[in-house]
C-alpha cells in the first residue's frame, strides 16, 4: 500500500495515514524495543537484582 500523507497549506507533509493494523504492528515492536532496552540497561547497571515478589512489594509500598 503506498503511503498517504496529510498536508499543510503550504504543502508541507504533516502527517501520515496508516492502516490500523500496520499502526498496531508498529506499537507492538515499539514495546518490545522498549523492553529489550530496558533490560540491556539493567544488565549494564551491574545493580543487584531483587526477587520479583520484592520488586512488586516495594512498588506497591511506594504508591501508599
Amino acid at each position: 500500500m503506498p503511503l498517504q500523507f496529510i498536508s499543510d497549506d503550504k504543502g508541507n507533509k504533516i502527517a501520515v495515514i496508516l492502516p490500523i493494523e500496520e499502526y498496531k504492528r508498529i506499537c507492538e515492536q515499539l514495546e518490545e524495543l522498549e523492553s529489550i532496552r530496558a533490560y540491556d540497561a539493567a544488565k549494564a547497571s551491574k545493580s543487584e537484582a531483587i526477587p520479583f515478589e520484592q520488586a512488586i512489594e516495594e512498588i506497591e509500598k511506594s504508591r501508599e
